[in-house]
C-alpha cells in the first residue's frame, strides 16, 4: 500500500469533509503540520473541531483556520497565543471545551488505543468537571472522560519510512503521537523520509500501522516569544 504522496493537498483529496472532527499535534508552534493546515485552509472545509493543545498564533498554524472561520470548537489546554481566538470566543463565535494537558493527551491516547473513556482526579471541583460523571475510590473523587476518536489526524514527524515508523525531535513528541493514533485516517507530514529499514526500530515513536498518508516538504520553525537577554 502506497503511503508517500505528493502534496499535502493530495495527501487530504478525497478524506476531508465539513463538520469533521480533527486532532491535530505540536505543541505551540513546536511540531506543528502547517503544511497540512495550509490544505486544509485552502480546502474551503467548514464547521471543524479541532483537538490540539494550542490554537496557534494568529498569522501561523491553527490561527489561519481561525482567521478564515473553517474552526467552529476547539478542544484545548492553551490558547494565550491568540488574540483572534480570543476575540471569537469572547463574542460566542466558537465554542472551546478546556481540557488540562496531560488529559487532552490521555484523551487521545485513549482513543488510539480503543478505550472510549478512563477515571481521573484532574479538574474535580473544577468546571472542568461541570456535567461528567463522578465515582469515589478510596475517599476520592475521579471525574470520567472520555477517548477521542478523530475523524483524521495531522502530525508532524522530523524522520519517517516510506511505511510510516516515525522519530519525532524533543518537544515535538508531546501531542503527536497521541494524536496520530486517535485518528481513523492519520496524514503525517515530515521532513525528510528514509528507506525502510534504515531507521532502528528501538528509536521508533511511532509505529507506521498508526499512518496512512506520508508527505515531505520544507518547514518554517517559529518560535511564540522570542526573549532575548540585553546586548553586553
Amino acid at each position: 500500500m502506497k503511503k508517500v504522496y505528493g502534496s499535502a493537498k493530495e495527501a487530504l483529496d478525497g478524506i476531508v469533509h465539513d463538520d469533521m472532527l480533527i486532532a491535530a499535534g505540536g505543541f505551540g508552534l513546536c511540531g506543528i503540520p502547517e503544511l497540512l493546515i495550509d490544505a486544509l485552509v485552502e480546502s474551503g472545509v467548514k464547521g471543524l473541531t479541532v483537538a490540539s493543545n494550542n490554537a496557534g498564533v494568529d498569522d501561523f498554524g491553527l490561527g489561519k483556520l481561525l482567521a478564515t472561520r473553517q474552526i467552529k470548537k476547539m478542544m484545548s489546554s492553551y490558547v494565550g497565543e491568540n488574540a483572534e481566538f480570543m476575540r471569537q470566543y469572547l463574542s460566542g463565535e466558537l465554542e472551546l471545551e478546556f481540557n488540562p494537558q496531560g488529559t487532552l493527551a490521555e484523551r487521545m491516547r485513549a482513543g488510539g488505543a480503543g478505550i472510549p473513556g478512563f477515571y481521573t482526579k484532574t479538574g474535580v471541583g473544577t468546571v472542568i468537571a461541570d456535567g461528567k460523571d463522578v465515582k469515589s475510590w478510596d475517599g476520592q473523587d475521579y471525574i470520567l472522560e472520555e477517548g477521542i476518536f478523530a475523524d483524521i489526524s495531522i502530525v508532524k514527524a522530523w524522520k519517517a519510512d516510506e511505511t510510516g515508523n516515525a522519530i519525532f525531535r524533543k518537544t515535538a513528541r508531546n501531542f503527536n503521537p497521541p494524536a496520530a493514533m486517535c485518528g481513523k485516517i492519520c496524514i503525517m507530514e515530515v521532513e525528510e523520509i528514509v528507506p525502510v529499514g534504515s531507521l532502528d526500530p528501538d528509536a521508533i515513536h511511532l509505529p507506521g500501522v498508526y499512518v496512512h498518508r506520508i508527505i515531505q516538504g520544507t518547514h518554517e520553525k517559529r518560535i511564540e516569544q522570542r526573549t532575548t537577554r540585553p546586548a553586553a
